[in-house]
């Protein structure tokens, strides 16, 4: 009785087993096929917005549109998380290095963590939330009432008018915005270094300056061109391929936040690991 059961049974899952493979399979195939698409549209994208660098003088005033909006707009927001963040890692790490009874390296500590690491990071993820976001809605909702395929009508390339002006200002405004949220990301780790742990302004400061080496700098500061890069083109990009009305204005803004996000955290290793290791 048990034997027939299990004849019985056997041909029907390995059917049903089998036929979920197989789904999976079409369905795992289909996914890899757009992913290289997008992968080709996006890389072609670029190319041409990189292409369009000469015509920089033709829109120069769409570039300081662009640079009002992604520099200027969005300094209050970096300065608040930088300074936020200086302070925050002036607590935790004074709080470490007084059990060890090594308070007097707190300046060289947070002047390596906010200058390397914290403060070019920090301004990406910021920029990439506000200016990204921006960049995605508008050339979504530009995309989804044919405004971008009436430039074309007019002869006019979208890419040249609506993504390079926007590289352009990012390449330009993010290096600013690092040196800023460096500033401020130091000057309240200073401060809270004085109030809180009691430490001696000249005794932090005199642990920041003469150990800074030019790799430091380079390592923070080489960041923002990637950043810029990546926010823009990621964002930009995916205003341009929205698709199925208000709905797909949203999802293509929130996917574009997601990407470059996630990319300027990847991004924020590998410069780190080469520069450091090769200076």
């Amino acid at each position: 009785m048990k034997t027939q059961l299990s004849t019985d049974v056997t041909p029907q899952s390995s059917f049903f087993i089998s036929g979920i493979f197989r789904m999976f399979g079409k369905k795992l195939v289909q996914q890899l096929k757009d992913f290289f698409f997008t992968m080709q549209e996006f890389f072609l994208f670029s190319l041409r917005a990189f292409m369009a660098f000469p015509k920089t003088i033709r829109y120069w005033r769409d570039v300081l549109d662009q640079a009002t909006i992604c520099g200027t707009d969005s300094i209050p927001i970096v300065l608040v998380s930088a300074i936020s963040i200086g302070a925050l890692l002036a607590i935790e790490v004074g709080n470490l290095l007084e059990d060890f009874g090594a308070k007097t390296m707190l300046g060289r500590s947070t002047a390596l963590s906010v200058i390397r690491e914290l403060g070019p990071l920090l301004m990406g993820l910021m920029l990439s939330a506000r200016f990204g976001s921006r960049n995605g809605a508008e050339l979504g909702a530009m995309q989804i009432s044919e405004q971008i395929d009436a430039l074309r009508a007019f002869g006019t390339d979208p890419i040249a008018k609506l993504v390079m002006p926007r590289l352009v200002a990012a390449l330009i405004m993010f290096l600013p915005l690092t040196a800023l949220s460096d500033f401020a990301g130091l000057q309240s780790a200073a401060y809270m270094a004085e109030h809180y742990h009691r430490i001696d302004p000249g005794i932090f400061w005199n642990a920041v300056y003469p150990r800074l080496a030019p790799k430091d700098f380079v390592v923070g500061f080489l960041k923002a061109p990637v950043f810029a890069v990546i926010i823009t083109l990621v964002s930009s990009f995916n205003g341009f391929s929205a698709r199925g009305g208000t709905a797909g204005v949203g999802r293509s803004t929130i996917k574009g936040i997601v990407v470059s996000s996630g990319l300027v955290l990847i991004a924020n290793f590998y410069v780190s690991k080469i520069v450091l290791e090769n200076m």
